[in-house]
């Protein structure tokens, strides 16, 4: 699948964001997309939509109602920055 990405992997136009193109980013990076993952990227892209900025992890987790060291055991590492990076969404900043 050609994707437009930028230099970390993150889409460049979130208007590209499919489900079966985050299956695809978390392919590149390793892994693989579960239900359960594909919920919580979608959570997060309905967070960004409402709000206009990528949500900071605590305030994910509650609203997902997972730890978050739930989400560290989910992602294995930097979870906000793989469900931002597979979910289409920006790269996150600070705190996340």
């Amino acid at each position: 699948m050609d994707l437009n990405v930028d230099g970390e992997g993150y889409l460049v136009d979130r208007g590209d964001w499919t489900e079966e193109v985050a299956r695809e980013l978390a392919t590149r990076d390793g892994m693989e997309v579960t239900d359960q993952i594909m919920e919580l990227l979608n959570a997060a892209r309905s967070m960004y939509d409402a709000n206009g900025v990528v949500p900071p992890i605590r305030k994910f987790s509650k609203a997902v109602e997972l730890s978050t060291k739930d989400l560290y055991d989910i992602f294995k590492k930097g979870p906000m920055k793989l469900v931002c990076k597979w979910g289409g969404l920006p790269k996150p900043t600070g705190c996340v």
